[in-house]
C-alpha cells in the first residue's frame, strides 16, 4: 500500500521524444523548405534569368516527375503539355489583350485539357507503347502549332508578349525589372510546391504509388487504375501548363522549338538527374542540367557532349538521381 502511495505522489515522467532526423522533418516540410530555397536562389545563381529559367523547368519537371517518378509511366509528350501553356498564355496577351493573370489561368486550362486529350488516346498503353504514343501525339500537336500561323506565328514563334507591369492589388510591380520578375514566378512556382505536397500527402497520391508498385494489387483493392493513371496524367498537364505559362512572360516570346520532342527529352533528363519519384529531384536536376549548360557553353561550342559526358557519370554513380541518392543513403544511416 505503501509503495502505491509513493508511486502516486512521485512526479510524472515525460516520454523521452524520439529524435527526428533531418531526412524526416525534409520530408514533412518538404514544401516549406523548397519555398525557402526558391526565395534565397538568386542569391547563389550568376544571374538573375538564369535562377527564374531553373524555377520554371524544374515546375515543369515536376509535372513530368508526378507521371514518371510517382505513377510509373515514362512519357515523351510532355512538351506538348508544357508547349500549350506557353502558347495559350501568350496568345490570350497578343491578340486578345487580356490582363496577365488570365493568361495564365488559361495557361493552365490549356496544360489541362491537352493533358486530358493524350492521356485518353494513350494511357491504355503501357511500357514502351505508351511513351511511343505520347511522343506521337506531342508531334501532332507540334504540327497544329506550327500550321497555324495566325496564331502562333508558325516557324518564327509567337512574339509580342510584353508585359510590363504587374498590378497586385492597387501595387504596381516593374515586371522588366530581373528580380521582381524573379519573385513574382516563384510566388507561382511556391505554390505550386505546396499544392503538389497536398496531393502526394492525401489518399489519392498514396493510391497513386499503389498503382507504381504492383498494378495486379491495386486492382484487386477495388482502385480504378486507369481513372487513376488519367487523372494523374491531367494533373501533371496543368504544372506543366503552369510552367509553360510562366516561360511565355519570363521570354516575351514562345518559339515553336517549345513543342519539339527535344523539349521532352530535356525533361526526361532533368528528372533522372535529380531523382525520379523525389520531390526536390527535379530542381535540383534543373539547376545541375541549366548550370552546366551555361557554364560549358562558355567554353565550348560543343557543350552538348560535355554535358553528356556528366550525366552519364551522374547516372553510372548515382543511379537513383542527386537527390535519390541522398535519400538512399539517409533511410540506412
Amino acid at each position: 500500500m505503501q509503495s502505491s502511495v509513493n508511486e502516486m505522489t512521485q512526479p510524472l515522467q515525460r516520454p523521452q521524444a524520439t529524435p527526428v532526423s533531418w531526412f524526416a522533418f525534409a520530408t514533412t516540410h518538404r514544401a516549406s523548405i523548397a519555398g525557402l530555397a526558391v526565395l534565397a536562389f538568386p542569391l547563389v545563381m550568376p544571374f538573375t534569368a538564369l535562377a527564374a529559367n531553373i524555377l520554371i523547368y524544374g515546375l515543369y519537371a515536376l509535372g513530368f516527375n508526378l507521371v514518371y517518378g510517382y505513377l510509373g509511366l515514362l512519357s515523351f509528350g510532355h512538351a506538348a503539355l508544357f508547349g500549350t501553356g506557353a502558347y495559350l498564355c501568350g496568345i490570350a496577351i497578343v491578340h486578345f489583350g487580356l490582363p496577365w493573370y488570365v493568361a495564365i489561368v488559361l495557361g493552365i486550362c490549356g496544360g489541362l485539357v491537352m493533358a486530358a486529350a493524350i492521356g485518353a488516346l494513350a494511357i491504355r498503353t503501357r511500357g514502351i507503347y505508351f511513351a511511343m504514343v505520347t511522343m506521337a501525339l506531342s508531334q501532332c500537336v507540334y504540327y497544329l502549332f506550327y500550321e497555324a500561323v495566325g496564331w502562333t506565328g508558325g516557324e518564327n514563334g509567337l512574339r509580342g508578349i510584353n508585359v510590363r507591369e504587374i498590378d497586385l492589388f492597387g501595387l504596381k510591380l516593374d515586371f522588366i525589372n530581373p528580380l521582381i520578375r524573379y519573385y513574382v514566378i516563384a510566388a507561382f512556382v511556391i505554390a505550386a510546391f505546396f499544392v503538389l505536397s497536398r496531393i502526394l500527402a492525401s489518399p489519392f497520391g498514396a493510391v497513386i504509388e499503389a498503382v507504381r508498385e504492383n498494378e495486379a494489387r491495386a486492382r484487386a483493392s477495388g482502385y480504378d487504375v486507369t481513372a487513376t493513371r488519367l487523372i494523374t496524367f491531367i494533373l501533371s498537364g496543368g504544372f506543366c501548363g503552369l510552367a509553360g505559362a510562366l516561360q511565355a512572360l519570363h521570354w516575351s516570346i514562345v518559339p515553336i522549338e517549345i513543342l519539339h520532342y527535344d523539349t521532352s527529352g530535356i525533361v526526361v533528363m532533368i528528372a533522372l538527374l535529380g531523382g525520379m519519384g523525389t520531390f526536390f529531384g527535379p530542381m535540383i536536376g534543373a539547376a545541375v542540367f541549366l548550370l552546366l549548360e551555361n557554364i560549358v557553353s562558355l567554353w565550348t561550342e560543343h557543350w552538348q557532349l560535355v554535358v553528356g559526358a556528366i550525366f552519364m557519370i551522374c547516372v553510372l554513380f548515382f543511379p537513383a538521381g542527386i537527390w535519390g541518392t541522398l535519400i538512399r543513403r539517409a533511410k540506412h544511416d
